[in-house]
C-alpha cells in the first residue's frame, strides 16, 4: 500500500529515513516528496545573542531548523572555537528546552545537553517550563515567521521572561508542483499523506485536490502533530490519524490504524 509524506527525507545512522523504514515495518511502501524550503534570517543579531549566555536563562528550541541557525552563526562568524572553548559550557550550564526528538539529537550534536524532548508539542513543552523555570533572566527562543503562539502566551501568562528571535522563515519548494506530479503519473492516488506543518499543507493542497480528482475521498488524511490536524480540518478536510507524538514510529502506528479496514 503506497503511502506519501509530505517532508524532506533525512537518512539516519543507518542510511535511511526513519520514516521510510518504520512504515515499511507495516508494509507501507512511502515515499517523501519536499514541500518547503528556508531561507535564514537575522543571524548576525542571533549570533551577536548566543555569544552573551550571562545575559539569559537558556534556550528553547522547537525546530531543526532554530538549531541549524545556530550552527550557521558558528560557521560564518569562525566561533566553532569559541563555543567549544567556552560558550558551549556556559550554555550547558542554564536549561536548555526542546521539542521532540529529532529536534534534541540535533542539539545534542552542538554539544548541548536537553530537557523536555519528550514533550510531544510546544504546548506540552511550556507546560513543562512552566512548572521548572524560575530564572529572573528570559529564556532565547530562536523561532521561524510562523510559529505558534501557544508557547509564548502560556509561559507570559506564568511570568516566565522570554525573548524570541526570527532566525528562519518557510518558502515554498520550487519542486512541489513537478514531483506531486510525476509521483501521480507512475504510483497512482496515494493510499494515505501525511502533512508535518500548516504551511506544508498550505503549499501543496491545491495541486494535490487537482491531481486526485474525485479520488481524494479514498486518501486517508494524517497530521504529525494538533496544530497540523486543525489546519487540515480547518480546510475542511477529514483528518484519518493524528500522530501521538511526532516520531516515526507513532506515525507509522497511527496510519496503520487509519488505514485498517472498518477503522474509525
Amino acid at each position: 500500500m503506497k503511502v506519501l509524506l509530505l517532508k524532506d527525507p533525512k537518512e539516519d545512522d543507518r542510511g535511511q529515513d526513519p520514516y521510510i523504514r518504520e512504515l515499511g515495518l507495516y508494509g507501507f511502501e512511502a515515499t517523501l516528496i519536499p514541500v518547503l524550503s528556508f531561507e535564514f534570517l537575522s543571524l548576525p543579531s542571533f549570533s551577536e545573542k548566543l555569544s552573551h549566555p550571562e545575559g539569559y536563562g537558556g534556550l528553547i528550541f522547537t525546530s531543526p531548523r532554530a538549531v541549524e541557525a545556530v550552527e550557521l552563526c558558528l560557521e560564518k562568524d569562525n566561533k566553532t572555537e569559541v563555543w567549544e572553548k567556552s560558550l558551549r559550557e556556559k550554555w550547558n550550564a542554564k536549561s536548555v528546552y526542546v521539542v521532540g526528538n529529532a529536534t534534541a539529537s540535533l542539539v545534542n550534536k552542538i554539544g548541548l545537553d536537553t530537557e523536555g524532548e519528550n514533550c510531544g508539542n510546544a504546548e506540552k513543552l511550556a507546560e513543562y517550563i512552566c512548572s521548572r523555570e524560575s530564572s529572573a533572566l528570559p529564556l532565547l527562543f530562536p523561532c521561524g515567521t510562523l510559529k505558534g503562539e501557544i508557547l509564548p502566551k502560556m509561559l507570559k501568562d506564568k511570568g516566565i521572561p522570554m525573548e524570541s528571535i526570527t532566525v528562519y522563515q518557510k518558502i515554498p519548494h520550487p519542486g512541489i508542483q513537478a514531483n506531486l506530479n510525476s509521483y501521480y503519473s507512475q504510483q497512482g492516488v496515494p493510499a494515505s499523506i501525511t502533512f508535518f506543518s500548516p504551511s506544508g499543507l498550505t503549499h501543496s493542497l491545491k495541486h494535490i485536490q487537482e491531481l486526485s480528482g474525485d479520488s481524494i475521498d479514498q486518501i486517508k488524511f494524517a497530521a504529525i502533530g494538533p496544530t497540523t490536524a486543525r489546519a487540515l480540518a480547518a480546510q475542511g478536510l477529514p483528518v484519518s490519524c493524528t500522530a501521538e507524538s511526532p516520531t516515526p514510529s507513532a506515525l507509522a502506528a497511527g496510519i496503520r490504524t487509519a488505514l485498517q479496514p472498518h477503522s474509525c
